[in-house]
């Protein structure tokens, strides 16, 4: 089979694990608490329809719709994305949002942007596994942010990343409801961090996919909110990149993300934009436009309410059926808990004979790791199965450990 000479960095490629795992999702019998993928169920489908219907039956909206557009997204969306910042206390215009194939791509074109090969990215242990395929095709190092418990100083990582032969370039966290712990970043900690990029002269990556879906609890500021105040109250002076998605709240598959920033950093991400895919589909857009205007406040309490519901039903499963020496998280909102199995068991060998021996499929945490550790620890989503699916998965799943998982 032919292969030609790729570049040095395709050859590091690896697919993402839990892409993978998804496959799963297609065999009979397999219970899987493994892709923290929306349940179709909340779908806005008539909307949707409705509003497809109407841009495509009006024959100057359907020319608009379907023809190329700027790189920069539809005006009424991302005038709509800087009213909803404004309420999050970031005094955004529409020239602070550049529209992006859901916060995915984002991700990637901020590796882009900032990561020449060499240099370092500050992301937590464990953190999103998407995260770090994008960023690793640029080829940078990984040093460990620790904002809950205390960072290093500014001149050690500096000095390591300098050793490494390249710079620190900014730092990333999901500081709420993280992908793949569940947990939140307090207040406290996201000050500790904005001073950490102060001193280092970063900006901060903010990768928000799940912070409208909380079912408890109080909201924490945004670190752009944060950083803005700081600044008097100026989003063209923060160092923070806010990206977006409405793919956890009103639907995916139309893939509308976005970055909120600075006007500099958004006219910089619109060029690598306009030389990746000119634009996102226009008639997404104006259709996403449409159901964030009418139907987006009513999705967010209904998805809230809906996960809220399986995340309890996990967590009583994990009380009810979890030998000694098993821990888990118990996250205030999300789609995610992260378990730590008792020492010595590996979860990626876990996984393969809980998929053969009890049919039930999760992610191993070690994927969400930049140095091989956390082999230990196991991602489990509640935002597919059933309540009863969850019950008898969890219970697999506990017999299985409890077991030894040998």
């Amino acid at each position: 089979m032919y292969e030609p000479r790729y570049a040095r960095r395709a050859e590091a490629m690896r697919a993402s694990e839990i892409r993978e795992l998804l496959k799963l999702l297609e065999k009979p019998g397999i219970i899987s608490f493994a892709g923290g993928i929306p349940d179709p169920e909340l779908f806005p489908k008539a909307a949707t329809a409705e509003a497809y219907a109407e841009i495509l039956a009006d024959p100057a909206k359907s020319s608009q719709a379907l023809q190329y557009s700027v790189s920069e997204g539809f005006p009424p969306l991302r005038a709509w994305i800087a009213a909803h910042m404004r309420t999050l206390g970031v005094p955004a215009t529409a020239d602070n949002i550049l529209i992006t194939s859901g916060s995915q791509q984002a991700l990637e074109f901020l590796g882009k942007l900032f990561i020449t090969a060499g240099d370092t990215a500050l992301v937590t242990a464990p953190t999103y596994l998407g995260a770090l395929q994008a960023f690793s095709a640029y080829e940078p190092r990984y040093d460990v942010l620790r904002p809950e418990t205390g960072n290093r100083t500014p001149q050690s990582y500096r000095e390591a990343a300098s050793v490494n032969g390249g710079a620190v370039k900014f730092a990333y966290v999901v500081p709420d409801f993280a992908n793949p712990t569940g947990e939140t970043l307090p207040a406290e900690a996201r000050n500790r961090l904005i001073d950490l990029a102060e001193e280092l002269e970063i900006p901060i990556i903010e990768d928000t996919a799940y912070v409208d879906l909380r079912f408890e609890g109080t909201s924490v500021p945004a670190i752009q909110a944060l950083d803005v105040a700081r600044h008097g109250g100026d989003l063209n002076s923060s160092r923070v990149i806010y990206c977006g998605t409405f793919s956890k709240t009103l639907t995916p598959g139309l893939r509308v993300g976005w970055v909120c920033a600075a006007e500099p950093i958004v006219r910089r991400l619109t060029l690598i934009k306009q030389a990746s895919d000119l634009n996102c589909s226009l008639i997404n857009q104006m259709v996403m436009e449409r159901l964030a205007t009418g139907t987006y406040a009513a999705q967010v309490a209904k998805a809230a309410a809906h996960y809220r519901r399986r995340r309890d039903a996990m967590l009583t499963a994990l009380e009810q059926n979890m030998p000694a020496g098993v821990t888990w998280t118990r996250p205030e909102g999300g789609l995610f808990i992260w378990v730590t199995l008792p020492k010595g068991m590996d979860g990626a060998e876990l996984l393969r004979r809980a998929i053969t021996e009890a049919a039930v499929a999760f992610v191993p945490g070690g994927a969400f790791f930049t140095d091989g550790t956390g082999r230990h620890t196991i991602r489990l989503s509640y935002s597919l199965p059933t309540e009863a699916q969850i019950a008898e998965g969890v219970a697999r799943l506990g017999r299985l450990i409890a077991a030894g998982g040998a």
